[in-house]
């Protein structure tokens, strides 16, 4: 899997939660497992390097990754999770020349992912004006976050990130209902609904939750999706062509990289448009 995107991350100005992959030690190209089907060419298991990466942990075919069965890795995005794993929790030693560490790092790295992708989502609640009533709260989440993936390799593999997920996401929530309160009307509620090929052309999903909603292959052209939640949604082959994604709340490039959009797709400015739109 690639650390390499097709556009770059942005998370309001924060560079470290953006990946640097010439800071990185190729650690998801090794560390994740990845099963042959239409999202890659092959089956790799976790700890074994991808054959495309190189010596320089860089990728082989990364300018060819789609075109070669591997689209998987171009919606991929660690969230500057590789290169804090790299150059702060092992120092700048990789796995090549300490392969005595490999193991470990291996184990780091998806934690890692987890506590970046939190520090991503609460560094972007802060950025709302409207969430200001849990402000300090989010700010209280934002150190400890971070104050953990600063941690030793033994104390961040040992986490339980799901558990800390779990008392992030109540601020998340609220963040973005204080944040959607300000959109007119009644908005739908599709958290966590199964909308795999739904028909949403035209849709108004204004100010609606879609966290968690499975839109795989959905067609949401020309969907009026302006303060919508997508936190977690699965935009995996979504039609977002002509969609108005404006103001989307938690909107992450990786999810626009999934899916199928075009020139008059409007985005929110700290994401850029996929090149193979």
């Amino acid at each position: 899997m690639s650390p390499q995107h097709e556009a770059p991350f942005s998370s309001g100005g924060r560079t470290d939660l953006r990946a640097d992959c010439a800071n990185c030690f190729g650690l998801c190209c090794v560390a994740l497992p990845f099963a042959r089907s239409a999202d890659f060419a092959v089956d790799k298991p976790a700890g074994r390097a991808c054959s495309n990466l190189r010596q320089d942990f860089r990728c082989g075919i990364h300018a060819r990754l789609r075109d070669e069965g591997y689209p998987g890795c171009t919606v991929f995005d660690c969230f500057g999770a590789g290169q804090k794993v790299s150059q702060v929790t092992f120092g700048g030693t990789d796995w090549r020349r300490a392969p005595e560490s490999a193991r470990s790092m291996f184990q780091v790295f998806p934690v890692m992912r987890q506590l970046h992708e939190l520090l991503h989502h609460v560094t972007e609640a802060l950025g709302l004006a409207a969430a200001r009533p849990v402000h300090e709260e989010l700010r209280e989440a934002l150190t400890r976050i971070d104050g953990l993936t600063r941690g030793s390799a033994e104390s961040i593999a040992g986490l339980d990130a799901n558990a800390l997920r779990g008392e992030v996401n109540p601020l998340l929530l609220r963040a973005s209902e204080l944040a959607r309160a300000r959109v007119p009307g009644r908005k739908r509620n599709h958290r966590g609904a199964d909308l795999i090929g739904a028909k949403l052309a035209g849709a108004d999903l204004r100010g609606a939750s879609l966290r968690g909603a499975l839109l795989v292959a959905a067609d949401l052209g020309g969907a009026d999706l302006r303060d919508a939640d997508l936190i977690g949604a699965d935009l995996r082959d979504a039609d977002l062509r002509g969609a108005d994604l404006t103001g989307a709340l938690f909107l992450t490039q990786a999810q626009l990289n999934a899916a199928r959009g075009d020139a008059a797709t409007a985005l929110p400015p700290a994401l850029s448009r996929p090149a193979h739109w």
